[in-house]
C-alpha cells in the first residue's frame, strides 16, 4: 500500500515491546473498565492483548504505569486483530501533552537502554499508524 506524502516525510515514533509486561485499565464511556495488557507502545499509541475486542472507534481513557511514569489519557481504539490467545487491539492517543508524550518517550528511552524493552519493526506495527 503507498504511504501518504505527510507519512514519507514525518518519521514514524518507536514502538518499544513490552510483551504483555505491563497492565492497562481502560475505562469506556459508560463507565465501565476493562483490563489488558500493554503488548508494544510508543508516545502517539499502542497495541494490547486483551481476551475478547472491543469496537473499533471507541473512545476510551487509557491508564497504565511503566516506569516510574503513569499514563492516563484519553485515546481511540483502532480495529482489533486476533492472536493465538485472545486478541491485539491498538490504540491511538487523544489528548497526550508535549509534556506527557516527553515523559513517556524518556521513559520508554530508558527501558530500552537498560535492556528491559525492545523496538519493533515497522512491518509488525502497521496496525498502529
Amino acid at each position: 500500500m503507498p504511504r501518504t506524502a505527510q507519512e514519507q516525510i514525518t518519521p514514524r515514533p518507536p514502538r518499544v515491546r513490552l510483551a504483555g509486561s505491563v497492565l492497562v485499565m481502560l475505562r469506556l464511556e459508560n463507565g465501565r473498565h476493562v483490563r489488558g495488557k500493554l503488548h508494544q507502545v510508543s508516545v502517539t499509541g499502542g497495541l494490547l492483548s486483551m481476551e475478547q475486542p472491543l469496537d473499533e472507534g471507541i473512545k476510551v481513557e487509557v491508564m497504565f504505569h511503566i516506569g516510574s511514569y503513569t499514563v492516563r489519557s484519553k485515546g481511540a481504539l483502532l480495529f482489533p486483530m486476533w492472536a493465538t490467545k485472545g486478541c491485539l487491539q491498538p490504540f491511538r492517543f487523544l489528548d497526550f501533552s508535549q509534556e506527557d508524550r516527553g515523559q513517556l518517550e524518556a521513559t520508554l528511552q530508558t527501558l530500552l537502554d537498560l535492556g528491559v524493552a525492545t523496538t519493533s519493526s515497522p512491518e509488525t506495527t502497521s496496525a498502529l499508524r
